[in-house]
């Protein structure tokens, strides 16, 4: 009862018992207690000097850091430089001083895809060789609406020219020029795809560029998926290619298992191929009759339940999560590889 009337627990009074030697006489040691000031805290009137020092047209734009160094060749002490910023902070001065402003960030490029060869990415990844320190390049690019990878090609550097290469086999095996909606391509901010080069090549081919953010990853999202599942591939060479060749024979490979055989989970299981075909409707329609059928032969077994949503995202959106935009999408790729 003596406890609950002061507002502590049986286990605090037991605390406080064992320690109580190491405790200050009369020192109340509850959380809502009013305790006296320390004896070097600031008063009032030091605290309306620092803000009026602090905020004058000499120092409203110099850190405090100049501020002290300042009046100390001025032969004036105010205060240490952490309690000019405690006392700023409290009162809601603490800011940038001068003309740095606060880093604005910009939202990430936003797209949405519709059809398959409305949006694309593309990245770089390495390959490595038994040689430290030599690599191969795989260049690849992939559709966010099927998630069929589109165009790849290996080289032995990185430069503006490869990608150049890459982008226009690319447009023409897909016949880009046939389609109304122009296509958007987007990428990290690597040389290569900053290269004069590419960027002439897009324009020249009515491709539209777009580029992440500066060191943020997480804006090219499907194409990293991508390089994740490559190198994750249970015959993916832990020591490296031989030679140029292999690597290629081998990214070969895993292109046609990828498009063609790999049921993708973001897509209802389905393989990107089919989706960039147009095949996928009918597949995922006829699949929805298998289970239909089999929960009327036995409707206990789904206790109600619907048999499987089987619909495909009409819209796929890049970086959705970020503007709020998306009203449908598949928002899994970025948490697990398809």
């Amino acid at each position: 009862m003596a406890c609950k009337e002061l507002g502590i627990s049986i286990r605090t009074r037991q605390r406080w018992l064992r320690d109580a030697s190491a405790r200050t006489v009369n020192e109340d040691g509850r959380k809502n207690a009013v305790r006296e000031k320390p004896a070097g805290a600031l008063s009032e009137e030091e605290r309306r000097r620092i803000l009026e020092v602090a905020n004058s047209p000499e120092y409203a734009s110099r850190p405090p850091a100049q501020i002290v160094a300042d009046l100390a060749d001025k032969g004036e002490w105010l205060a240490s430089e952490s309690t000019i910023y405690r006392v700023l902070r409290e009162k809601g001065h603490q800011h940038h001083r001068g003309r740095a402003k606060n880093p604005v960030r910009r939202p990430p490029a936003s797209h949405s895809a519709t059809a398959p060869n409305q949006v694309w990415t593309w990245d770089i990844t390495f390959l490595k060789t038994p040689v430290r320190g030599i690599y191969y390049y795989l260049y690849m690019i992939v559709d966010i609406y099927s998630r069929c990878i589109v165009g790849w090609e290996v080289y032995e550097e990185e430069t503006g020219e490869c990608a150049r290469e890459l982008i226009t086999r690319a447009y023409i095996r897909q016949a880009l020029w046939r389609k109304d909606r122009p296509l958007v391509l987007h990428s990290d901010n690597g040389s290569p795809m900053k290269a004069s080069t590419f960027r002439a090549t897009l324009e020249r081919l009515g491709i539209t560029d777009s580029y992440s953010r500066p060191r943020t990853s997480d804006d090219n999202a499907y194409s990293e998926a991508l390089f994740r599942t490559l190198k994750y591939r249970p015959e993916y060479p832990a020591f490296g290619f031989e030679n140029l060749e292999a690597a290629r024979e081998w990214t070969h490979q895993f292109v046609q298992w990828y498009n063609e055989i790999h049921r993708h989970s973001a897509l209802r299981y389905v393989t990107p191929g089919q989706r960039h075909r147009g095949e996928s409707a009918a597949i995922l329609a006829a699949r929805k009759v298998v289970f239909e059928e089999a929960k009327r032969k036995h409707p206990e077994r789904w206790k109600g339940r619907s048999a499987r949503n089987l619909d495909e995202a009409e819209v796929v959106w890049l970086n959705p999560e970020k503007d709020g935009r998306a009203l449908e999408t598949l928002t899994q790729e970025k948490r697990q590889v398809g």
